[in-house]
């Protein structure tokens, strides 16, 4: 055998992608490789794509890591092999590298095959694709994975069972398909066919067996994934690609589908696993002690409003990824408003306080940017935008924290909002409000201004996506670069938390910038 260093090097990976970033590594210097054994993993905004040798023999050295973008023509290893095998990849497509087809010297009778979606067990009778793995032009081999489908019960990989060229593809990303349904046609042997039956099931349902090897027609395990110096782990592209977003290790999750393959059913079982976890600690927090060992106690029950917004306080904080943004207000023409109007009102007996203006602005600021008026369907799947504008006011009461809604406030003005907040308030304090007052909300305000303190982080308020926290103002030196002199302003400080599921930091910032602006314009006023 005339052995020799040869390189590997990146083909063209077609479909205009010129280059990619390397998500994985799936050999290490010393491993011995086959023709058709994967050595890495790209990630492109396209697809996954998954990497293979085109020459058998000794891995010598590896010259990208995880991390690393490359382009065509990149080299990405060294291997020791026989150059009578040496078969380095040109300028084709990256489908060209994928396939080994056998040769056979007998001629051989094409036909143009349909590629039908089988019984799919477990009572699956239809999926939703969610990945293309071929193209018109590919040339498959039988076992090899056309497509991808998503149901709610597992992730599956469609194969061939015939070897030959694709011809037409029947189906896009997206496609609900059905059992029966005519997925692609390809152009092959008669002799290899193959098709699936109706009653064929094992082979396809849940995560599927690739064919078994034979000397003469090999070919590699598309979703192996070498975890370390000893371990194989064996995954679709789709649930390492998840994984990878979610920050999960796949180590760490046992795998129930064929050969030990992690399915996305195993990956969404550990996240439970793990929440419940996460959960039975925050419990656990509260383990029973004797305090009285250390000193005088008193034990006060506490209320059922507070055990019930304890609850939920909890839930929402452990369900709802929250981001809190900070930022201040200058109200000092606010608060002049806000005294003119008070002076009208004294023979009415009525006296406003900042709230009344703040839910106005909010207003203003939520029809600027309607996502924060929004709640997640339940499907997570959409967003329902609210065209209504109902604020929940945070009440603090003797028996605890309660968040009466104030409705249709963009049609009130501030001497209504005044009114009906002051018997809103009265209501809640003494238990008299009704459970209609505590509904229907779609953005809450919590305000400790009247007792202290500069920022606070507010838990939202679910189904809600966002809550505003208003902080005790205060009188500061503000400098005037115009006049170059400071002159005392009233500044309030006030904190946004936000569901990061929805709404991104950059939205944050862009709706506190945008309710500063309104309450220092005063815009709303005129409204």
């Amino acid at each position: 055998m005339n052995s020799k260093i040869i390189d590997i090097i990146l083909p063209d990976l077609g479909e205009g992608i010129e280059g990619a970033e390397v998500s994985e590594i799936s050999v290490k210097v010393g491993d011995t490789v086959s023709n058709g054994d994967t050595i890495l993993v790209l990630e492109s905004d396209k697809a996954s794509m998954e990497i293979p040798t085109e020459v058998s023999g000794t891995v010598k050295e590896v010259l990208v890591q995880p991390g690393t973008e490359v382009k065509v023509g990149t080299v990405l290893a060294k291997i020791e092999g026989d150059t009578s095998q040496e078969n380095t990849p040109d300028a084709e497509t990256i489908e060209d590298v994928k396939h080994d087809v056998p040769e056979n010297n007998e001629p051989t009778e094409l036909k143009t095959i349909d590629i039908i979606l089988p019984d799919l067990g477990e009572g699956i009778e239809g999926a939703e694709v969610s990945e293309i793995s071929v193209k018109v032009g590919d040339t498959v081999s039988n076992g090899d994975t056309i497509l991808v489908l998503e149901s709610d019960k597992a992730s599956m990989e469609i194969p061939t069972e015939v070897s030959g060229t694709v011809k037409e593809v029947l189906v896009q990303p997206g496609t609900e398909v059905k059992v029966g349904t005519v997925l692609a046609k390809i152009e092959g042997d008669t002799s290899q066919e193959n098709t699936p039956d109706a009653g064929s099931t094992e082979e396809v349902t849940g995560e599927l067996e690739t064919p078994k090897e034979t000397t003469s027609d090999k070919q590699p395990d598309m979703t192996t994934v070498f975890a370390d110096d000893k371990d194989k782990l064996f995954a679709s592209p789709s649930v390492r690609r998840l994984s990878r977003e979610l920050g999960i290790s796949l180590q760490l999750i046992p795998g129930t589908g064929k050969k030990g393959r992690i399915t996305k059913d195993d990956l969404n079982a550990h996240i439970k696993r793990q929440m419940a976890a996460d959960r039975k600690t925050a419990v656990s927090i509260n383990n029973e002690v004797d305090y009285s060992q250390w000193g005088n106690i008193e034990e006060v029950k506490l209320s059922k409003i507070k055990k019930i917004t304890g609850k939920r306080l909890q839930e929402a904080w452990q369900g709802i990824p929250h981001v809190t943004q900070f930022d201040t207000a200058d109200i000092t023409d606010l608060d002049l408003r806000r005294r003119e109007i008070n002076n009208d009102l004294q023979k009415k007996n009525i006296k406003t306080t900042f709230l009344p203006f703040l839910m106005k602005a909010t207003v203003e600021a939520l029809k600027a940017m309607p996502e924060f008026n929004s709640s997640l369907n339940h499907t997570g799947e959409t967003l329902i935008l609210k065209n209504y504008y109902n604020i929940g006011i945070a009440v603090d009461t003797p028996n605890g924290l309660v968040v009466p809604v104030i409705k249709d406030v963009d049609s009130k003005d501030i001497v209504q909002l005044s009114e009906e907040l002051l018997t809103t308030s009265e209501s809640a304090r003494n238990g008299k409000l009704k459970p209609s007052d505590l509904k229907g909300g779609t953005f809450t305000i919590s305000s400790l201004g009247g007792i202290g303190g500069s920022f606070f982080t507010p838990i939202i308020n679910p189904p809600e996506v966002g809550i505003l926290g208003i902080s005790k103002s205060r009188w500061e030196q503000i400098y005037d670069p115009k006049s170059e002199k400071s002159f005392p302003r009233y500044i309030m400080p006030f904190s946004l938390s936000y569901d990061h599921r929805i709404i991104d930091g950059a939205a944050g910032a862009r709706f506190t910038n945008e309710l500063k602006k309104i309450l220092e314009e005063l815009v709303f006023l005129d409204k």
